[in-house]
């Protein structure tokens, strides 16, 4: 637990240098893609009520994620943060493009005591009048996400498995991650995540699937450091 805690004060420690350096958070319910975005790179959501109680002061992050880690992908930080924005016209979204949107909506459905017997289908596809009765819930989930404050680092290097914005968000989810640990900075008892399907969701701490249950590589670290050195300060 020792070197952990140290990772992650580390860790804490560089989130509020990013927050400095991009003139502080955003919420997704006020971005558009004019926005000064990179091409590439990682986000960190934050969630109100959500709040660290060993490794510092301040919030925790619930969720990392990035795009573009196949090769030859396309996929800009902007498209990946629309996808879990949802459309703003609507106010609905895609939860069959967004796990986090799926993983949001599924701790929805089991707090309110609703049923969606199609929402955790992962079809790719639905047809029109399933979407459509989908839409409440849609519209719950981007009020969730929108509300969520996030921070972003630029990473534009090449798409790929190797790329240092894999290797960021792994090492950031599996090191912020309680699975099968001793809990550092664990969720409030009334964090919507604990309401989740998903066992890794509720035994991490997090809005993540993928990585919870890995060893992280404290290297990491120098490589996410090295990025947020490289961000202008913005005033």
């Amino acid at each position: 637990m020792g070197n952990r805690l140290t990772n992650l004060q580390r860790f804490y420690g560089l989130m509020a240098e990013l927050d400095g350096r991009v003139s502080g958070k955003r919420y997704l319910r006020d971005c558009q893609g004019r926005m000064d975005w990179p091409m590439r790179g990682v986000y960190f959501f934050f969630e109100d009520g959500e709040l660290r109680s060993q490794s510092g002061s301040g919030p925790r992050v619930v969720r990392v994620g990035t795009h573009a880690l196949k090769a030859g992908s396309r996929t800009t930080l902007w498209k990946r943060l629309s996808q879990h924005k949802g459309v703003a016209r609507s106010g609905g979204g895609n939860h069959r493009g967004s796990i986090f949107r799926l993983n949001v909506g599924t701790a929805l459905l089991d707090r309110d005591g609703l049923e969606c017997e199609s929402w955790d289908n992962r079809q790719s596809n639905a047809p029109c009048e399933v979407r459509l009765a989908e839409q409440p819930i849609e519209q719950m989930v981007s009020g969730v996400i929108g509300a969520m404050p996030f921070l972003w680092v630029e990473v534009s290097d090449d798409a790929g498995a190797e790329s240092e914005r894999g290797i960021i968000e792994r090492g950031s989810i599996a090191l912020l991650s309680n699975w099968e640990k001793v809990p550092i900075d664990p969720p409030s008892e009334s964090w919507l995540g604990n309401q989740s399907n998903r066992e890794r969701v509720r035994a991490s701490g997090l809005w993540n699937s993928n990585h919870v249950d890995e060893a992280y590589d404290p290297n990491f670290l120098d490589v996410l450091e090295r990025r947020v050195e490289q961000m202008g300060w913005r005033g």
